[in-house]
């Protein structure tokens, strides 16, 4: 018996049974390298879902599909079912035929549309939900429509019109999206979207008609066995609009509540859905349907073991489910039925059969940042993952055996660094790599310090591991200069040498009781008492955050105009937005710092000068890039890479270090 074998285990959905309880989780890849202009998946998107059925996984549920043309296209799209016709059919048979090799099961997501989610920047038509007058999430100064009863009559058929097709092109079975995250299908069933008069409104039976009649009308188009998947989000955690709770908060929710979360799962079993896969939150609460690295593993597991024990359908459950062990436990206790997985199938396809193996350590990580995926996603931009460069451009980015093996000298052991060396090595380069300190990490051991972030540091063990396994020769404690590289004749230098923490040459910041964040994250001792934070950038605020919760009294004072002035998807900025209001952080912003005396900070800000008490001062205002040997060097064989290059982010090293290593 192997350890993860009950993951592994057969689970009957409906009339179709998949071959073990993984299941990925549907993200959007509808760029046009991805997908046709009928909907269907081009050959780089095939590949993309390829990839992870080879991985392992059971059951793979494809992004959503509009179902109705008349409302939430994408501008100059002709993607949605109802305009769908044999060019799809026989597009879709060749994803279904190449994921059913590996014994996959798909599942096409459908969808409603948006309602007052839809990003109205992406978007055409009219905004419609269903009352009139419920605010745009993205811009709240526009309202919508409510749908006619004719408009939603034409939705349901539109339904069972789309699951037809998929199941002509060989889907296995459809997903319903959603009611969940706040769509337009969830806005209907919360009494605080829906004000309807009609059927469609009113008590919990009417708000919920719509969503049964499209399973009725699949199961009347498709046959009573063929499988419907409801994206379900147990509780609404929303306090109002444009407002969430974020996780231990005492509030008065305006949405679904854990009791008729449980009511509308036995009514979604009533109605013939053959199972949910489920969540928690709306979009006015989105840090639960997309969870950023700050909020806790399996934050929407207790809301889901819950509702399993009203229902005799199968459960699954999404939102930090990556753990292997905390996946192992849900299922091997029968609490859910199946692991829910989207981002951590990016970061690392063969999850399953790493599992399967019980090579844990192997497993490469998801640090839940939605930089590569979901910010993506919402810039238009192809789908990918800030781990893995290769994400939806398999083909093209493939790591294959070099021509010609060389020796390749890396200086510098950061993430970017180890990065080289590992796609170096797994090509058949001989590699050295050189650190001046005595660990692997680099600027990433403090960004990794916090309390939340302990699959950062799971990162950071993984690229070890792959330096040992890889047989990368390590040079620790190893300072290198351009003379030393010279008598090291490489034929190719990746310079990897980081960045350091900027400081402030301001009266009084001599004192030991002011810091660098770097400092302050690789030595917490020193951080004491009421605390001043000197710069409002993600650092900043995530370190506010950190001591905030602990009681700590925070101030965060900012130069610029706004805080959290950087490239952040939606989800964790707003989680951190939240926590600034929740945990009472005081942001200054135009704050201009000019002393650090007699346990005060002073400040200036349009309203005239001020002090404020601190006992601790961070000064958390960016990084300089440590560059003199790169400058040192130049030359077509030397590859300046991350921080030493530019101050960026964690994949901008990592991508910049894959795709020069890729191609040498």
């Amino acid at each position: 018996m192997g350890k993860y074998d009950c993951l592994f285990e057969p689970l009957q959905v409906g009339s179709i049974q998949l071959k073990n309880r993984i299941v990925l989780e549907p993200m959007g890849i509808h760029s046009h390298r991805l997908v046709n202009a009928d909907g269907s998946f081009t050959e780089d998107g095939i590949a993309y879902y390829e990839t992870i059925a080879k991985g392992g996984t059971g059951l793979i549920i494809t992004s959503a599909m509009p179902v109705n043309s008349a409302f939430d296209l994408s501008k100059g799209s002709k993607a949605a079912m109802d305009l769908a016709g044999e060019e799809f059919i026989e597009n879709t048979k060749k994803l279904t035929e190449r994921l059913h090799r590996y014994g996959a099961k798909i599942f096409m997501q459908l969808s409603a549309g948006a309602g007052r989610v839809q990003p109205r920047f992406i978007a055409d038509g009219e905004p419609v939900a269903p009352s009139d007058g419920l605010p745009n999430f993205w811009n709240p100064s526009i309202t919508h429509r409510a749908l006619t009863r004719e408009e939603i009559e034409r939705y349901i058929r539109c339904f069972g019109e789309a699951a037809r097709k998929a199941k002509e092109g060989g889907v296995d079975g459809v997903e319903i999206h959603a009611v969940h995250e706040g769509y337009l299908l969830d806005q209907f069933i919360l009494a605080f979207c829906n004000k309807r008069t009609d059927e469609y409104g009113g008590s919990l039976e009417g708000r919920f008609l719509f969503a049964k009649k499209i399973v009725e009308a699949i199961k009347e188009s498709c046959g009573k066995d063929y499988p419907v998947s409801i994206r379900y989000s147990v509780r609404s955690m929303m306090k109002g609009f444009n407002s969430g709770a974020l996780p231990g908060e005492v509030f008065t929710e305006v949405g679904r509540d854990l009791n008729e979360g449980i009511a509308a799962a036995k009514l979604l079993e009533a109605c013939g859905y053959d199972m949910l896969n489920a969540d928690n939150g709306t979009y006015d609460s989105w840090w639960y349907a997309h969870p950023p690295v700050y909020m806790p593993e399996g934050c929407n597991l207790a809301e889901s073991v819950e509702i399993k024990k009203h229902v005799h359908i199968p459960v699954v459950c999404a939102g930090r489910m990556e753990n292997p062990e905390l996946a192992l436990k849900a299922i091997q206790e029968k609490q859910i039925d199946g692991i829910g997985l989207a981002r951590q199938l990016l970061a690392d396809p063969e999850w399953p059969n790493k599992l399967m193996k019980e090579q844990e350590e192997e497993i490469r990580p998801c640090i839940a940042c939605h930089a590569g995926c979901l910010n993506r996603i919402f810039k238009g931009q192809d789908l990918c993952c800030a781990l893995n460069p290769a994400v939806a451009r398999e083909k093209e980015y493939a790591i294959t055996p070099a021509e010609t093996k060389k020796h390749i000298v890396v200086v510098g052991g950061g993430i970017g660094g180890m990065e080289a060396a590992r796609v170096c090595a797994l090509r058949g380069h001989q590699v050295d790599l050189y650190e001046k300190s005595g660990k692997l990490g680099g600027m990433f051991i403090p960004a990794s310090a916090m309390s939340f972030k302990e699959s950062d540091k799971r990162l950071i063990a993984w690229y070890e591991h792959q330096m040992e396994k890889l047989g990368v020769n390590l040079h620790m404690n190893t300072a290198v200069d351009s003379k030393m590289l010279k008598e090291l004749n490489a034929d190719e230098v990746f310079v990897a040498t980081g960045s350091s923490a900027r400081t402030l040459q301001l009266p009084g910041f001599e004192s030991d009781r002011v810091l660098t964040a770097v400092d302050a994250l690789m030595n917490p001792e020193k951080v004491q008492g009421d605390l001043v934070i000197i710069g409002g950038g993600l650092t900043g605020i995530e370190i506010a955050y950190e001591y905030a919760r602990k009681g700590s009294r925070v101030t965060v004072l900012e130069a610029m105009d706004k805080y959290l002035n950087v490239d952040l998807a939606a989800a964790n900025r707003n989680f951190l937005l939240a926590a600034v209001d929740l945990y009472h952080i005081d942001v200054q912003v135009n704050a201009k710092v000019s002393a650090y005396a007699n346990g005060s900070v002073t400040y200036t800000n349009p309203d005239g000068e001020h002090s404020v008490k601190a006992d601790t001062v961070i000064v958390s205002i960016g990084y300089n890039s440590e560059n003199s040997l790169a400058k040192e060097l130049g030359g077509e064989h030397v590859h300046v890479i991350g921080d030493a290059d530019h101050v960026s982010n964690l994949m901008g090293a990592i991508w910049q270090a894959y795709e020069a290593a890729v191609k040498l």
